[in-house]
């Protein structure tokens, strides 16, 4: 698997992980007794993938494991920007015929690029998923510094903003009816790894839910989406990755997640450094670099693909504006840390906290 696709690592997954663990996974429900299995994947998304769902035994487990690698399999292959796969008209198909045709896609990636249109404009331009010329940039210079560190340079203004103006969403055309995708700039690209694996823990969470299942943890590279509590009456607890990864303290938070999503953006997660600058990936649509006011940006709300939106919106915006923002929505909270260290709450974000 390409290794350029996603743009979180598998650090922040591993945290999660860890944290979802430290009161034990198993416990008793009203009805039959259920018992928690662990699952973890390499093959999605380029990070890790975990699960942990109660059930009553191991074939029922079993059963929903299948539902969580189909689903998971599906939605990698849909919103890869990098591979091809047969009989599959992905994210990269729609990139490669801009300018030339309409791309006939999944459902999936209609409903994807709708809600991240509807994102775009909530946020003033803060998420946009047309940014691909741009990103496009900072990923060849952050590839080129892995393969070659003292080779590691930043990309020049001029190449940047030449990228930039190939990211009007207006030229992202959406036909619902024919299930069709066009570009109609032909250097304009689509990258949607912002929102792609919170798109879609948010879809798998729903499928189980269908299924049956009632007790779920799910961690898409960090990107975690919690189905009711625990088999046993207590709460998911999930740790907030300290963004200072020289700290004896390997989380900031344990938070408490009941039918709730928690999403980090944050500046550790993918970088490379220049004359001992960090770099890193989640990029400022005015300046076109990367944005320092925040180490990282969390996010608490019910929707797992609106909190993978709102960590990197937010985290492009000025504190103030971020705040206005998360204190407008409904049943969502906001954990900023800014650049030396210190922590913003947005108003209601203590009360997920574990004291």
């Amino acid at each position: 698997m390409n290794k350029r696709l996603w743009n979180a690592g598998g650090l922040l997954a591993a945290a999660v992980v860890l944290a979802a663990g430290l009161s034990g996974c198993q416990g008793e429900a009203a009805g039959p007794k259920l018992e928690a299995y662990d699952k973890q994947y390499l093959s999605y998304f380029d990070t890790i993938t975990s699960v942990t769902i109660y059930a009553e035994d191991r074939e029922q487990f079993e059963t929903y494991e299948q539902i969580v690698s189909s689903e998971l399999e599906r939605y990698h292959q849909l919103f890869d920007i990098y591979e091809n796969y047969e009989g599959i008209n992905n994210i990269k198909s729609i990139n490669d015929s801009a300018g030339m045709t309409p791309v006939q896609v999944d459902g999936a990636i209609i409903d994807l690029l709708e809600f991240s249109i509807e994102q775009y404009e909530a946020t003033d331009g803060r998420f946009d998923v047309a940014m691909g010329s741009v990103l496009s940039v900072w990923h060849d210079y952050r590839e080129r510094a892995s393969a070659e560190p003292e080779q590691a340079a930043v990309p020049d203004e001029v190449e940047l903003f030449q990228a930039a103006e190939h990211r009007n969403v207006d030229d992202l055309v959406i036909d619902k009816e024919a299930s069709t995708v066009y570009l109609k700039d032909p250097d304009m690209r689509l990258d949607v790894g912002a929102v792609a694996k919170g798109y879609a823990a948010q879809k798998l969470a729903e499928t189980l839910k269908a299924e049956g299942v009632e007790h779920a943890l799910l961690s898409l590279g960090g990107n975690v989406a919690a189905i009711g509590i625990r088999g046993d009456k207590k709460p998911w607890r999930v740790g907030v990755q300290n963004p200072d990864l020289k700290s004896s303290e390997p989380y900031l938070h344990v938070v408490d997640l009941e039918n709730m999503s928690l999403v980090t953006s944050g500046t550790y997660q993918r970088f490379y450094e220049v004359d001992g600058k960090r770099y890193h990936h989640i990029i400022n649509p005015d300046t076109l670099m990367p944005w320092d006011m925040y180490q990282s940006v969390t996010i608490l709300t019910p929707d797992s693909a609106m909190a993978d939106a709102l960590s990197t919106a937010v985290f492009n915006m000025e504190l103030e504006q971020g705040m206005a923002l998360i204190e407008s929505m409904e049943n969502t909270e906001a954990l900023w840390v800014l650049a030396d260290g210190s922590e913003v709450e947005s108003s209601g974000f203590g009360a997920f906290t574990e004291r």
